[in-house]
Order: C-alpha cells, then structure tokens, then sequence
C-alpha cells in the first residue's frame, strides 16, 4: 500500500467528521481534521448549541405567562444577558473538542482544504495526504440574489446579535426561519415572517403546522404569504424589503431561505466528484464517484434530515465500515426531529402525510393529549399527537405538537425503531408522574 500522511483525512471537523473518529485512533489509524473556520463546526458553534441557549429563556417566559399570575413577573428576557450566557457555555467548546481529540491522536490542519488527486489535499501552503478522505464540509445559509442583498443577514449572524431589533424581518418559514422568529418576538422585537408559499416546515403534518402558525400570530407575528421578494432598500438599521404584497421596514432582515451544501472551491470537478446543488452524491455506502473518498453529515445529496445526530450516525458509519467491523450498506434509523417553537412540533418515523397515502399499509390515529392530568403540570394548554401503526398494530410513526413534544417524541422512538408489539409496549412500566409515562398512555 502506498504510504500516505493520514489512513483518514477529514475536510470538516463538526459532527460529521469527529463523532467516529475517536474510534479510528484507539485502533491507531493515523487520522486529520481539515478546518478553516472554528473546531467543532456549525453546530456547538453557531447553530444547535447557541440555538438552545438563546432559546431557553422563551420557553420559561412562556410557562411564567400561561401560569396567569402563579409565578410573578412577566418574564421579559434581557437579550443581552442571554447572549453572555450563550457565549459563557459555548466559547470554550473549540478548545476542549480540540484538546481532547489532540489527546486521541488527532491532527488538525487549519486552512482551507482543496483537493489536488484523490489522495492529496492542499492546505496553505502544505500538502497531506491519505489513503480515505472525507468530505465533512456542512453547508451555508443561502442569500437571496436580489437588489440590496448585502444588507441580508443569515442564522450566524441572529445567533450572535448582541442587540434583539425593533423591527425584524424573516424571510423563509423552514426551521430556521419560525425559531428565530419564536425567539425574536419573545425577546420583544415585533417580527414579520415572509413566505414565498403558503406552506410552512413541510416535511411535517399541515394541520399542526397551522396550529403552529396560529399560536405565533396569537403571540403578535406577523405572516405574509405568497409574496414575490423583490429587493432590500436602505442601508442600516433603517431598511424595506420591497415585495409585491407590500413593504415592510425593519431593523434588521434575516435571509432563513435555506441551507446550501458546501461543495465549492473543494477541486470536486478537477477529481472527478459528483455532485449537484443538493450536494455530493453517494452510493449506499457513502462513497463518492471516486472510490476512496466519501461523504458525510450536511454536504450530502440525500432525503433524511440534514440534523447533527444524523451526521453523527454517518460519521459513526464510515469508521466502523473503515475499520472493517461492516461491509453492510448503511442503514438508517429512525429519525427524530422537532422545530424549537413554543409549541413544539416533533416527529419520528413513518410521517403522517406518507401514512394518508398508502391507507393500505397505514393506520392514523390522532388524540387531543391534553386528556391527561399531567400535560397541565407545566400550564400547556393545547396539544395532539398523531400516531401511526402498521397492519400489525406496531408503532412506526408519531408526529406531536405541545410544549412538550421532543421529549414525547425521543420516548417513542424505540418502540418505532425497534417496532415493539403491544404486549411488549405494555411491560414498560414508566416513572409515575412523568412525560414517559404519558408518552406511552396516549399509546392505548
């Protein structure tokens, strides 16, 4: 075998690239990470992690206010002191997933990496080589290509905002776009989303969606639908978004219309990589059109959720394939996703709309959960569940919406992965009171 720096070189060192590494160098494969911005990448950077953060103050607003007076005061959030928070937590985490995977035998090279052959990578001035490389490189925040662009700012710029605007504007209504609406309106700022359809989050249930969407606009959030975005005027904080349903001036406008692959300037094209605008295309085994190099987490061209535990999976996947421990395809699990609103809306599974179009197969059954004493604990006061069986009367789908939804959802999950019987459901036997417990009540 040719003798290369690196058995596994990674372009990336998010969770696409450092959640198997570990494994590859307890077995003393030589490995590297390739980074040209912050160690750790998008997520415990400026993504879930500062997501989290920012938004866990407005989940207690909300409980302080639907108390109506049981807990004093009205909950307002001092923006600045959340944002010194968030960075208390999370400014040290370069340097502690750096340290410690140093401590495991990983090398990191910073700059950017760009493919010169298949096993050789410029960074800098330096070249490296390997005998498998990764690509680990995630995606970006799309920018609209209108007039008046440059004063369009993305989720990484939201997530570190030391000042909540007056006025903000959000274009785009997927994930990004209704949490940092969600955030924005509960830190104060009076918020208009901006749609170009009259759908909102699609891969998950319509009818919660609209549930979703109503309790925002109850919340003072403005929704403007089927608009024609047209142009940003002004400059500063003084600025319109000119659209063919009207103008709306803002502070501050955040462009939420989506995440694109980072497959540029990689040298894809001088080696031979196959990709498109939906990223780099894989075969079931990760692979990449060029047979050492593979692909991993957000980059992919691919239909399960661009999520951190699904990059983690992936990451997990190619180290166990490298080392020989599979030569098996990789097979996904289910899996679970919620959008961080108040209320939340979280799924597992065979989806709602996929289950209405194959009723053969598929059996829904929907329920009001808040029938149980319990959902009033922490003052929800609305919330259902969707749940879908098979012909066997297995779990293998549940979509919910409440305050409390991701925590139902990750109840679920094993029993729509591992597709427990009913009689199997009925030997768990839960903490009494607890959101278990009522997970697997709205089951009978």
């Amino acid at each position: 075998m040719a003798d290369y720096d690196y058995d596994v070189l990674y372009l990336g060192s998010g969770h696409a690239a450092f959640d198997g590494a570990g494994m590859l160098t307890a077995k003393g494969l030589k490995v590297a990470f390739v980074e040209k911005e912050k160690v750790g990448g998008t997520c415990p950077n400026w993504g879930c992690n500062a997501k989290i953060l920012l938004e866990a103050p407005a989940a207690i607003q909300r409980q302080i206010r639907d108390s109506k007076g049981i807990i004093a005061g009205d909950g307002s959030i001092d923006w600045a002191k959340n944002q010194a928070h968030k960075r208390s937590v999370i400014d040290d985490l370069p340097d502690i997933l750096q340290n410690m995977f140093q401590g495991l035998g990983v090398t990191y090279l910073f700059g950017d990496g760009r493919f010169v052959d298949a096993h050789t990578v410029q960074v800098g001035d330096q070249k490296v080589t390997a005998d498998k490389i990764v690509i680990a490189t995630g995606a970006h925040s799309n920018i609209l290509d209108i007039p008046g662009k440059e004063n369009l700012s993305d989720s990484k710029a939201f997530l570190a905002l030391e000042d909540m605007p007056k006025q903000m504007v959000v274009i785009g209504a997927g994930y990004i776009g209704l949490e940092s609406a969600a955030m924005a309106r509960a830190a104060g700022s009076d918020v208009t989303v901006v749609m170009h359809s009259d759908h909102a989050l699609r891969p998950f249930y319509h009818k919660y969606v609209d549930q979703l969407i109503a309790s925002m606009k109850e919340d003072g959030i403005h929704f403007v639908m089927n608009a024609d975005i047209q142009a940003v005027q002004g400059s500063g904080d003084e600025l319109t978004l000119k659209t063919d349903k009207g103008e709306f001036e803002a502070d501050w406008i955040l462009d939420a219309t989506g995440r694109n692959p980072n497959v540029e300037d990689l040298g894809l094209d001088e080696i031979g990589v196959r990709y498109s605008r939906q990223g780099v295309a894989v075969n079931d085994h990760l692979q990449t059109s060029v047979d050492n190099i593979y692909a991993a987490g957000d980059v992919l061209d691919k239909k399960q959720p661009r999520l951190t535990p699904t990059a983690t999976f992936e990451s997990q996947y190619l180290s166990h394939l490298f080392l020989g421990d599979t030569k098996d395809a990789i097979d996904y699990p289910a899996v679970a996703t919620n959008v961080f609103t108040l209320p939340r809306i979280a799924q597992a599974g065979v989806t709602v709309r996929d289950a209405q179009a194959e009723p053969d197969k598929y059996k829904v059954v929907e329920k009001d959960v808040m029938g149980d004493w319990y959902r009033q604990v922490d003052y929800e006061k609305a919330g259902q569940i969707a749940l879908v069986y098979d012909k066997d009367q297995r779990l293998v789908g549940a979509t919910e919406i409440s305050d409390r939804a991701d925590d139902v959802i990750n109840q679920l999950l094993p029993a729509i992965e591992f597709g427990y019987t009913p009689d199997q459901l009925a030997r768990l036997v839960t903490i009494f009171p607890s959101i278990g417990y009522t997970a697997y009540g709205e089951l009978g």
